[in-house]
């Protein structure tokens, strides 16, 4: 089950039925299957609150990954910054829409087992973002 929450901010307006059936068809591309995925939607400075609590980063994000997985089974929670969101957007020349549905399909991403930190991943992550938004 995907579920979509919000605090400090008003839920974004995405259309949850297909953004569910993107996420499952993206996952499906991994040989994965969404179990219980959980995105809450905030401002930074809630986004920030999660770095410092759970993390000890003292920085803005525009998301947090939490990890449950289990074998094939996605499960996580997902945080986003839709105050990031929209700064990344602006500072990146992209819709709005394509920024929020870009780190939507991250956190998903991550949780299939794809990084972005170390050497060479980056690229790795863009192109799987890139392919993932092909989808929707």
């Amino acid at each position: 089950m995907i579920t979509y929450n919000n605090e400090n901010v008003a839920l974004p307006k995405i259309k949850k039925r297909e953004t569910t059936a993107w996420i499952r068809k993206v996952a499906k591309q991994y040989n994965k299957v969404v179990g219980d995925v959980g995105y809450l939607f905030c401002d930074d400075e809630k986004i920030l609150e999660v770095n410092n609590e759970y993390l000890g980063h003292d920085y803005y994000t525009d998301i947090i990954t939490f990890d449950y997985t289990e074998g094939n089974t996605l499960n996580g929670d997902i945080v986003i910054s839709l105050d990031t969101v929209k700064s990344n957007a602006e500072k990146f020349g992209k819709e709005y829409a394509e920024e929020l549905h870009r780190v939507i399909i991250h956190g998903i991403l991550h949780l299939c087992g794809i990084n972005d930190k170390g050497k060479g991943e980056r690229e790795i992550m863009e192109a799987a973002e890139n392919k993932a938004l092909g989808l929707l």
